[in-house]
């Protein structure tokens, strides 16, 4: 059986009319560039308008753990605008990716001003936590399996990195190894086994859920 899960619509976190109201203005971001470093100090709110980015951790020796692959219409980086603190991660443009991004105190003001954006903000801080909650259960197992299927119900369940007509997984071998922290030869074989049990289905490639 093909792992099944309700879906939930992704919504734009701020409407960008309501967004250049308030000043907010778009940047056009090069494939591979570095928006942000872990670290460094926050300056501005930031929503992807069109493109893709990872939300990153980069060891020493330059390997990355990817944090969440952001879509259009989600924010990243949000941290900082509520605990004060660095960036706990870098975002790094997968893609030529268009930003819209407001100036912090205003986005301080603009949430104050909008109650429910506050609310909308403390939901989507909790589903994250929850996020990474599930991935270390599984963690926890020593199973590859259950890390992959972990994170596959959950991405599902969000309707995030998934093709919402025909349930392809957008996301490379490779880049699920950088989510869970395993080897990509692990993913590869892990995911061979789940489709020969049924569990997603792999066509020229391609994964589907």
């Amino acid at each position: 059986m093909l792992i099944s899960c309700s879906l939930m619509a992704l919504s734009v976190m701020i409407d960008i009319d309501f967004l250049l109201a308030f000043g907010a203005a778009f940047k056009k971001i090069s494939k591979g560039t570095t928006i942000f470093r872990e670290g460094t100090t926050c300056c501005f709110y930031y929503q992807l308008v069109s493109g893709r980015v990872r939300w990153v951790n980069i060891n020493e020796q330059g390997k990355e753990f990817i944090q969440v692959i952001i879509e259009p219409g989600e924010c990243f980086g949000e941290l900082p605008l509520f605990d004060d603190e660095l960036y706990a991660a870098t975002a790094i443009a997968d893609e030529d990716s268009v930003v819209i991004r407001l100036h912090k105190p205003v986005f301080n003001q603009l949430i104050k001003e909008n109650p429910d954006l506050h609310f909308k903000f403390s939901r989507l801080l909790a589903q994250r936590v929850r996020f990474k909650i599930i991935l270390l259960k599984s963690l926890a197992c020593h199973d590859p399996e259950i890390m992959i299927r972990a994170l596959l119900t959950y991405l599902k369940k969000e309707n995030k990195n998934f093709c919402t007509d025909c349930s392809q997984l957008k996301l490379t071998r490779q880049q699920i190894a950088d989510m869970t922290g395993l080897r990509v030869e692990t993913v590869i074989r892990s995911m061979r086994h789940m489709h020969e049990k049924g569990e997603l289905l792999i066509d020229k490639g391609k994964v589907y859920c």
